[in-house]
């Protein structure tokens, strides 16, 4: 039987494009021009996530930014349960998608933000125990040493060994393989951090 004929490959891909589709939307960059704040592509970093929406002086901005990208992947991964028959599967390829959806949207060329809210709204839908070990290792870490890069990606790394630690296998896949995209995405700030040349909260320059 072919692809074609075969249903069982619709559940999965309705999953991967829904949450492509609530992943792409960029809300960073539709605040701040709503706002008239500018195009946020020609601010600091130029990246469309809330970091970047913070350095336009608007907090408030930066702050709606920050819980709507939390919230498309959330929502995301929450409504690819009524597809399909195998929830969980569903879910997890939600979350593939929306993740992937906010780091290369189709409608910004595949230039997008860095994942790290996206990928926080991900987690509290697997669960409140993911929402607060990524919060607690996330705000930790920037009050600490006060890089929002570093609090990114310690909290992306923190959730698979938090899904490990509950015996959840698949999920520990799943995160740990979006924990390495979050690295990847932050490789530039990676080199800057290891010459001293990353930007702290609150600073100017990219992020």
């Amino acid at each position: 039987m072919t692809i074609i004929d075969d249903p069982l490959w619709l559940a999965p891909a309705l999953a991967l494009v829904l949450g492509y589709l609530f992943g792409s939307v960029p809300f960073g960059l539709l605040l701040t021009r709503a706002t008239g704040a500018g195009d946020l592509r020609t601010i600091g970093s130029g990246n469309i996530g809330a970091t970047n929406v913070l350095r336009t002086g608007r907090k408030g901005l930066a702050a709606a930014t920050l819980l709507l990208d939390v919230a498309k992947g959330f929502l995301a991964v929450i409504l690819a349960r009524l597809l399909g028959d195998d929830p969980d599967a569903m879910m997890r390829l939600a979350a593939v998608g929306a993740f992937v959806g906010h780091c290369h949207p189709v409608w910004l060329k595949f230039r997008g933000g860095k994942g790290v809210a996206t990928l926080l709204g991900i987690a509290l839908a697997f669960g409140w125990v993911y929402l607060l070990v990524f919060a607690v290792v996330w705000l930790g870490m920037v009050a600490l040493f006060r890089y929002s890069s570093v609090g990114g990606m310690s909290a992306a790394l923190a959730l698979p060994i938090a899904a490990y630690w509950r015996g959840e296998a698949l999920v520990t896949v799943l995160f740990a393989g979006l924990a390495l995209l979050v690295l990847w995405k932050h490789r530039g700030n990676i080199g800057r951090l290891l010459r001293g040349e990353e930007p702290k909260v609150g600073g100017s320059g990219r992020g």
